[in-house]
């Protein structure tokens, strides 16, 4: 277990923003992960969130049970169930600042897209299809297993579907409620699952629970039209800071 107080600075935060994404608010958990390196490795820090995410999924998908919308899962799974397997065999390859950067440019040009070419008021919202299910699938399963970012193209899929704010937050818990209990066990096959850090997650535990209950209630509360702001307005801030910290990490 991580005795260090200076962990636990950074940790609390961390694992706040993980509940309210988990809530429903779904990019804000982008920034646990970057926050808990900057005092521990990146890989054990990925060890200790996913035992957290996989409790935080359960109270969420029961919060937001028979609430999912089928097709949006059904187009987009098999491309994150891919993306997690080309992420199993090439993540020693790929740099952590490389995938930053990458998945920091995709959630700046996706948001910049949709508040640039956003749909009158009185247009239907869009049906999920199955070929942009699975370009976006694969690569949430790939930066979701290399470096817990699958929400951003979760939400370049589904933006244009303006899903209300439960379904919307129903779905993306039952995706990756899915992908998380992949992870752990490609995990525990990486030997990166140890008693040290499970006791670790289970001190942050109860924090995680609350948080995520908060974001439960906050989701509820707010229109579908305020709701998508936050969310892409979040999205974009992540994006420039992981397009900032890639580019840091490649030298530029």
């Amino acid at each position: 277990m991580i005795t260090d107080w200076t962990f636990y600075l950074v940790a609390f935060p961390a694992v706040v923003l993980l509940g309210l994404s988990k809530g429903g608010f779904s990019g804000l958990g982008m920034a646990a992960l970057p926050l808990m390196a900057l005092t521990i490795p990146p890989l054990q820090a990925a060890a200790i969130i996913l035992p957290i995410l996989m409790v935080q999924d359960v109270v969420s998908l029961f919060a937001y049970r028979k609430m999912w919308n089928r097709r949006v899962l059904m187009f987009f799974l098999p491309g994150a169930l891919i993306g997690t397997i080309i992420a199993t065999f090439l993540a020693s390859r790929v740099s952590d600042a490389m995938v930053q950067a990458i998945v920091g440019a995709i959630a700046v040009i996706f948001v910049l897209k949709h508040w640039l070419h956003r749909k009158p008021a009185g247009q239907a919202p869009g049906e999920a299809r199955l070929l942009p299910g699975l370009f976006w699938g694969s690569i949430c399963g790939f930066t979701s297993f290399i470096a817990n970012a699958g929400g951003v193209p979760f939400q370049a899929y589904t933006v244009g579907l303006r899903l209300p704010p439960a379904i919307y937050a129903a779905s993306s818990t039952a995706l990756f409620f899915i992908l998380n209990w992949i992870k752990f066990l490609i995990f525990i096959w990486l030997g990166q699952v140890s008693g040290g850090n499970l006791t670790t997650s289970a001190t942050l535990l109860p924090l995680a629970i609350v948080a995520t209950l908060l974001g439960i209630w906050m989701v509820k509360r707010v229109s579908a039209a305020r709701f998508y702001l936050i969310v892409t307005s979040v999205t974009f801030l992540l994006g420039l800071k992981l397009i900032h910290d890639g580019a840091r990490g490649l030298g530029f």
